[in-house]
């Protein structure tokens, strides 16, 4: 089987070339809600049945995402998702729509890892610096990760910023055996 982010470009580019620049943003957090619901087990299970339809398939994803209200381009691409048989793919493709949605707006995502909670306050201010830091727009998720001890390490694409505690005593311990 081919590696789902090779399935997933095709779609992702479609979808992106089908929604307007506007309307792109509320698109992107349609399909990831989407996403996350295709992603549930349950649902893969029914599925992949041999005795279930496209169009059942389709109708119970809309039920659960009803309260999204789903645009006429949300509705279609899912629709062309299940008929193909690619629901496996769907987080992929939606990891792939929102890169190309934060391409377009200059936006990037970066992933802030903290040993503690981080309150709004503080969040602004880590932003700010960031996004200077890094030199564009963020768009700041956080996840809380006990095993870096204190401090946070940031992940922007393909570059990492690691200030944590246990980053330092990782540096520490090849330092002392060296």
């Amino acid at each position: 089987m081919a590696e789902l982010a090779t399935i997933a470009r095709p779609y992702a580019d479609a979808l992106f070339k089908a929604v307007s620049a506007a309307d792109a943003p509320g698109v992107a957090a349609q399909v990831a809600e989407l996403a996350a619901i295709a992603a549930n087990p349950q649902l893969r299970q029914f599925s992949d049945s041999p005795k279930t339809q496209a169009n059942q398939v389709f109708d119970l994803i809309t039920g659960v995402a009803a309260k999204l209200n789903l645009g006429d381009s949300a509705k279609n691409f899912l629709r062309a998702v299940i008929d193909n048989g690619r629901l496996d793919a769907l987080p992929e493709i939606a990891a792939q729509f929102q890169r190309l949605v934060n391409s377009r707006s200059g936006v990037s995502d970066a992933v802030v890892n903290s040993a503690f909670p981080i309150d709004t306050g503080a969040m602004a201010e880590l932003g700010a610096v960031l996004e200077r830091r890094f030199g564009r727009k963020l768009q700041l998720s956080v996840n809380l990760d006990p095993a870096l001890i204190g401090g946070i390490r940031v992940v922007v694409g393909d570059e990492v910023l690691d200030t944590s505690v246990k980053a330092r005593l990782e540096q520490m311990k090849v330092a002392l055996t060296a």
